[in-house]
């Protein structure tokens, strides 16, 4: 796995010249989401999506 700094410098490379400091900050506010999903993910285990759409199915119309 990457070290946070190495991960900054590639999101920095990845983005437009032009982006502001919020687009910066919102772009580390998901990927600190996405590592934090992973990890509990890891610990807690996850449903399978079919599951998943069985016990959402009474909230979703079509």
């Amino acid at each position: 796995m990457q070290i946070a700094k190495q991960q900054v410098a590639s999101m920095l490379q990845n983005l437009p010249e032009d982006c502001s400091l919020e687009d910066i900050q919102y772009h580390l506010y998901v990927i600190e989401k996405i590592k934090n999903g992973v990890a509990r993910v890891e610990i807690e285990g996850a449903i399978p999506q079919q599951d998943a759409e069985k016990k959402l199915a009474k909230w979703i119309r079509e």
